[in-house]
């Protein structure tokens, strides 16, 4: 068993933080600053079109994908049948098989009919 007085000098004081120097508050998580970076609009040549147009960083690399997966990669074909459509449900088919907690066919040991008499 630990030591109580080891226990008692790590324990954290009431209205005490495990972290006081921790995450600062208004820090911006990492999917916030990729979203805002993803939606950043440039004038940059379409890939597919070849024609100058201005379009988020988002649409840029969906387009990327679809150059790629015309020119017949696999993983990018599915990368975007998969956010298109949404990725295919994976099916287990499974057969339930009922068992009796007895054999039917023998009869009981305390039964009457089956002892000799």
């Amino acid at each position: 068993m630990p030591n109580k007085e080891n226990i008692e000098k790590h324990e954290f004081k009431k209205g005490e933080s495990g972290n006081p120097n921790g995450r600062p508050k208004g820090a911006k998580n990492r999917s916030t600053i990729a979203k805002y970076w993803l939606e950043v609009n440039q004038k940059l040549k379409n890939p597919l079109t070849g024609t100058d147009e201005v379009m988020s960083q988002e649409d840029l690399m969906t387009l990327a994908l679809i150059k790629k997966a015309r020119e017949g990669d696999v993983a990018a074909y599915k990368a975007l049948m998969d956010s298109g459509y949404g990725a295919p449900v994976q099916q287990i088919e499974q057969t339930n098989i009922e068992l009796p907690f007895f054999d039917l066919n023998e009869p009981e040991e305390n039964d009457s009919t089956s002892k000799d008499k």
